[in-house]
């Protein structure tokens, strides 16, 4: 299958690009910070449930990805992790420099990588039917995992990995898969609909 060339992706159709370089930037800023905001809120919508809890944040990562693109999605997601890191107590249990050797620490590096990837994968068209779009969130949400389950091996030994760092996810990322990949399509139809 050949791959359709870049296109606009949806934020840039619900806020278009401004006339100025300097107001394109001012735009960009505040929404790869809006995007990192919603990840940490997204984070604090969590159940403990093991080494890794259950929140929210995936959806919130698949979807940075899909509205804003692969660059501004990526950067998003690495916007949140540094500002974690720094400090700011905004993952899911907590924030500063030590969160990087806790056993969720792979998973906040396969949010980048998810982003980009679902934004690349958006960027040629991939969220405007619903197939595709599942597609592209079912990649994501693989790349997401396979830093964290790596990661997670050093915590809970090989043995353990999936079933304290997969399977009990299964079920609730299905679900964010199926919300993204249906809201997507359904969102550019009400766009074409909407009068310019």
């Amino acid at each position: 299958m050949i791959l359709p060339n870049k296109q606009l992706v949806f934020i840039d159709n619900i806020f278009p690009l401004p006339k100025t370089k300097t107001l394109e930037l001012l735009r960009d800023i505040i929404l790869v910070f809006s995007f990192s905001i919603i990840t940490a809120l997204s984070a604090k919508l969590k159940l403990e449930i093991g080494a890794v809890p259950l929140t929210m944040q995936t959806f919130a990562v698949l979807l940075s990805g899909a509205l804003l693109g692969s660059k501004r999605g990526a950067l998003s997601q690495l916007t949140y992790l540094s500002v974690g890191i720094s400090g700011i107590p905004w993952f899911s249990r907590g924030g500063g420099l030590g969160y990087i050797m806790s056993p969720t620490f792979g998973y906040l590096i396969g949010f980048i990588l998810a982003a980009y990837f679902v934004g690349w994968f958006c960027e040629r068209g991939f969220d405007r039917k619903i197939k595709t779009a599942l597609i592209s969130m079912l990649i994501g949400n693989i790349l997401l995992y396979i830093p964290g389950l790596l990661w997670l091996v050093k915590f809970v030994g090989l043995g353990k990995v999936l079933s304290v760092g997969l399977y009990p996810f299964l079920f609730g990322d299905l679900l964010k898969i199926l919300l993204a990949g249906l809201a997507l399509p359904i969102g550019w139809k009400f766009i074409k609909r909407s009068p310019k």
